[in-house]
């Protein structure tokens, strides 16, 4: 009898450990983390020959309405062998003088369901851009407005949710500059609860500027260099719940910290390359690493709690984490710049919670 209870003792303990992955199989690599890859998602769109442009923007409103912003349908790019394909979907734009990089300039904005396949495609705006930055919307809009960055356009625009209906534009398209009324390739927005609003701004620019709900100037802060409140290409921006305002100082290898009128707190060193940052809703600050190409996480206090992600051009791999979004039932998704693709993991069986990105605030009415 002692024996068959040890017995039985031993393999529920087996079926425990098995469960939550203390038990691993020999050999691999953990690509990706916690997560697995959901392959031939999405459905292909661009036709025979054709790939997919340099993929800049991803928002998961739900599991079943996925926005994708990107750059076009190029000539399907000769596979390659090298760690480092010598060509790449971005260097493909219409903001580029060579007519010969322009993609076929269709399937800018689309919306996908959860099954990969396309449910809607804004072509009658196509005409509005140059080169797609980011899509985004506020937590805190119950309408669900979508609003698309286009650096190349030097414009930020607001549409309905459907898309019928643009009700806001910011700059002007295709004249950069720097003052009230215009940008020099702005790259993000993050909100206020009460709907004021902050633009990263941007490439050519090295400022943050804020707005009121309505879209009307209130002020700025930044120049050009390496100290407090400088900045070397603004590349993200995200908000945490104290109102603190947190902007990705890209080719200076930091995130810095401001209150909510520019006044600089602090600053995060050491990250090589913040191509997107992103705040949870159970405040953590997710950073997506152009270099590293390694999704990472931060408490509030800047230090590194976990990462993941691994170089590479193959199905699972990173090339150059644009922008990121998780759905409701934790799907991830990551638009993949240099590739052109879009990608989509979900949860692997038994993850760590604490391992995968957190959801996102969500102020607004739910849908």
């Amino acid at each position: 009898m002692r024996t068959t209870r040890m017995t039985l003792l031993l393999l529920v303990l087996f079926s425990v450990l098995s469960a939550v992955g203390a038990i691993a199989q020999k050999g691999g690599e953990d690509e990706t983390g916690p997560y697995e890859l959901v392959a031939n998602w999405p459905l292909p769109v661009c036709g025979d020959g054709y790939q997919w442009g340099s993929v800049s923007g991803v928002w998961a409103e739900t599991p079943d309405t996925v926005f994708v912003f990107q750059r076009g349908c190029l000539p399907a790019l000769p596979p390659s062998s090298s760690i480092v394909p010598a060509r790449n979907a971005s260097g493909y734009s219409l903001a580029t003088d060579r007519q010969e990089n322009w993609p076929r300039w269709d399937h800018v904005l689309m919306v996908f369901n959860r099954e990969g396949k396309q449910v809607e495609s804004w072509e009658q705006h196509n005409k509005l851009f140059v080169r797609p930055h980011r899509v985004v919307m506020s937590p805190y809009d119950p309408e669900h407005h979508v609003w698309l960055i286009d650096d190349g356009a030097h414009s930020i625009y607001k549409f309905t949710r459907d898309g019928k209906k643009l009700v806001m534009t910011l700059g002007e398209f295709r004249v950069p500059g720097n003052d009230k009324t215009h940008f020099n390739r702005p790259t993000d927005i993050a909100w206020l609860p009460g709907g004021e609003f902050f633009v990263s701004d941007g490439y050519g620019n090295t400022r943050v500027v804020k707005f009121d709900k309505d879209g009307k100037y209130l002020l700025e802060w930044g120049k050009p260099g390496k100290g407090p409140s400088e900045f070397n290409t603004v590349h993200g921006i995200a908000i945490d719940n104290q109102r603190r305002v947190y902007v990705g100082d890209r080719a200076n290898s930091r995130v810095q910290i401001f209150d909510e009128n520019g006044k600089y707190l602090d600053e995060w060193n050491n990250i090589r390359f913040p191509y997107y940052i992103y705040m949870s809703k159970d405040q953590h600050l997710w950073i997506g690493d152009g270099y590293t190409n390694k999704i990472l996480k931060y408490d509030l206090n800047g230090k590194l709690l976990f990462s993941w992600g691994t170089f590479g051009s193959f199905p699972g791999g990173i090339w150059g984490p644009h922008q990121f979004s998780v759905d409701s039932e934790n799907n991830f998704y990551i638009a993949d710049v240099h590739v052109g693709r879009i990608q989509k993991f979900r949860p692997k069986r038994g993850a760590n919670p604490a391992q995968l990105v957190g959801q996102r605030l969500e102020g607004g009415a739910s849908r």
